[in-house]
């Protein structure tokens, strides 16, 4: 048995951005609802896809802006995007798919929670994200990424390849290079290579010798990016603070709760209904009722 946890938020990023635009009945946009509906009703007719709980940024700002000033915020998203959120959650639920709301914290916390909560019960936990800092929430191959728009896997020794660090040591990582998703910029001439090659080596910030003539490693540039590292380790630290997911999210579903068990009949068809969506109320591969 598997569990499948999806990121809502980029889900409804990437419907907003790829799919055809349209309309509802009262005139608002809707078409990033319609994408991310019809291709959960399409996931969950994939093989294996029993248990599946879905995250959302209800709120885009979180307790991390009260940390950060730059740290991404509702500044920039299209209106008709943000205004799609409440409904797009709305539409999960009338699916069958147990939503989970952030406000205080983010999509991701939700689904770190989620992974850790319930990696030992199942036979592997999927997280379809491809956002980096996921990576962090790797173990093996019992917890993996799934990016869906390129159909790809990454497993642990996947996190090795493509960031040349340990899971463990993600959010060190984004600390020094930064991450330009979540609105913090990293250390200057902290480089993707630089990072990953110290931290292979010593796995978090505050074990990196703050002099260079003590490194048990050859790395281009040592000494400026150990006098920069001096000088800007609080901020390096703060980074990784803002990187590390919270695995302690009150979420209160069990298991069980996650077990998709089919489409309420009527809630799904008078959503449908309600938003226009007439090509959608055929699709579900299971009723509850």
């Amino acid at each position: 048995m598997k569990l499948h946890l999806l990121d809502g938020t980029y889900e409804l990023f990437r419907s907003y951005f790829g799919a055809p635009p349209r309309k509802a009945p009262n005139g608002g946009e809707i078409g990033a609802v319609h994408g991310v509906m019809a291709s959960t009703l399409k996931l969950l007719q994939e093989d294996g896809v029993t248990h599946l709980g879905a995250a959302f940024d209800s709120e885009i700002r979180s307790f991390r802006n009260d940390l950060y000033s730059g740290y991404k915020s509702e500044v920039g998203v299209p209106a008709e995007l943000l205004a799609q959120f409440p409904i797009v959650e709305q539409g999960m639920e009338a699916i069958g798919v147990p939503v989970w709301r952030m406000e205080e914290y983010e999509a991701d916390d939700a689904l770190a929670t989620a992974a850790a909560r319930f990696a030992d019960d199942v036979e592997q936990v999927v997280i379809m994200s491809p956002d980096k800092d996921m990576a962090q929430c790797i173990t093996g191959q019992r917890v993996v990424g799934f990016d869906r728009r390129k159909q790809a896997f990454i497993d642990e020794a996947g996190v090795w390849e493509k960031f040349g660090v340990a899971p463990e040591s993600i959010p060190d990582y984004l600390g020094l290079v930064g991450d330009t998703a979540d609105g913090f910029p990293g250390l200057r001439g902290w480089g993707a290579k630089s990072a990953s090659l110290v931290l292979a080596e010593y796995g978090h910030i505050e074990q990196i010798p703050l002099r260079s003539e003590l490194w048990e490693l050859q790395v281009r540039g040592a000494e400026r990016l150990v006098e920069t590292l001096r000088t800007d380790l609080a901020e390096a630290l703060l980074f990784r603070f803002l990187a590390v997911l919270r695995r302690d999210v009150p979420l209160t579903e069990t298991l069980a709760d996650l077990e998709w068990k089919g489409v309420p009949r009527q809630r799904f068809q008078e959503f449908c209904d309600e938003y226009g969506f007439g090509s959608l109320r055929d699709r579900p591969p299971r009723w509850i009722d």
